[in-house]
């Protein structure tokens, strides 16, 4: 699919191609309570209510508040070969920074670059003054579990941990995309950065389309591997898992990010109440039909995140 398949305006309609405009009022503003944004908005509270609720995700190591528990931080980090760096209220994948390995007093990042201790402390520093959060307001800093690399993902993403985006609307999965790191992305799952986006099938996981910065894709762009083969085992578990995040947190419309961790399986990484509307480009069509159904079960919902599920596996079956 080329890029010109989405510049007239009645292409766009007759693919049901949701715009922002549509987006924020038809479905944020009308499912999702603005009281219940902190606990998305703050990755945080999003990891304390998911060990609430059972719901999987990296393990939290330690948090930091204050611009001086930066001082002695080799000590914290002393028995940690690899984690995640996060700020609480980042967003679009900004201030995070994720350390494979060490070298000697040197730090290894997914990319492979060096760092030392100072660039930790200077990365800490940035996010609590709010260099990476919504509206530059003060963060906090999250160090957790770095997922383990599950090797059915081998050669298909780069230097990093792919994740899987799925759109939930009114706790049924209705849209999903596995995101690939490539070394343009510097090792993470953000397409804005030039990760590759694959558009999955409901029913199965597998590959429809891929794209990268917007344009059609056959292969992996560092590792030459074909997109076309990319088929997620343990499909169903990985939707109810996002099926769940609705129950969890009552927005009705919301974004959901999975990892699969080689050992742990499916977890959540973090929740977006106003999730991006580029899992269309890389799915090649539009989520206005899928949403329009579910607002058509208005007085005959399924109840059960299981039951939701295999719903949309027959209804969108292969699409």
């Amino acid at each position: 699919m080329g890029v010109a398949a989405w510049i007239r305006p009645s292409q766009l309609r007759d693919r049901g191609i949701l715009g922002m405009n549509c987006r924020n009022v038809a479905y944020i503003n009308r499912y999702n309570r603005r009281s219940l944004f902190p606990l998305v908005d703050n990755k945080l509270q999003t990891k304390l209510l998911a060990e609430e609720y059972g719901v999987p995700s990296p393990k939290l190591k330690f948090v930091l508040r204050e611009q001086h528990e930066i001082t002695h931080i080799e000590q914290q980090l002393a028995g940690l070969d690899s984690f995640a760096l996060k700020p609480a209220k980042g967003s679009g994948g900004k201030g995070i920074l994720v350390v494979v390995g060490r070298k000697d007093e040197q730090f290894v990042k997914s990319s492979r670059a060096v760092i030392d201790i100072a660039d930790i402390r200077r990365h800490m520093s940035n996010t609590l003054a709010g260099l990476y959060s919504l509206g530059g307001s003060p963060d906090v800093v999250i160090i957790e579990d770095l997922i383990a690399f599950d090797d059915c993902f081998a050669g298909y993403s780069h230097e990093g941990v792919p994740d899987i985006r799925i759109i939930v609307f009114r706790g049924y999965p209705v849209m999903a995309m596995l995101r690939l790191a490539t070394h343009a992305s510097d090792g993470k799952a953000n397409l804005h950065q030039g990760a590759v986006g694959v558009g999955l099938t409901l029913d199965g996981g597998r590959c429809l389309n891929a794209v990268q910065f917007g344009r059609p894709l056959l292969l992996h762009p560092d590792t030459g591997r074909p997109l076309s083969n990319i088929a997620i085992a343990g499909w169903r578990d990985i939707l109810v898992l996002a099926a769940q995040c609705y129950d969890m947190t009552g927005l009705g419309y919301i974004g959901t990010d999975l990892v699969l961790d080689k050992y742990r399986g499916p977890q959540l990484l973090e929740l977006n109440a106003r999730p991006g509307l580029s899992i269309q480009v890389a799915n090649g069509q539009g989520l206005l039909p899928r949403l329009r159904h579910i607002e058509g079960l208005r007085h005959k919902r399924a109840r059960t995140p299981e039951q939701r599920v295999d719903y949309v596996m027959r209804e969108f079956a292969s699409a």
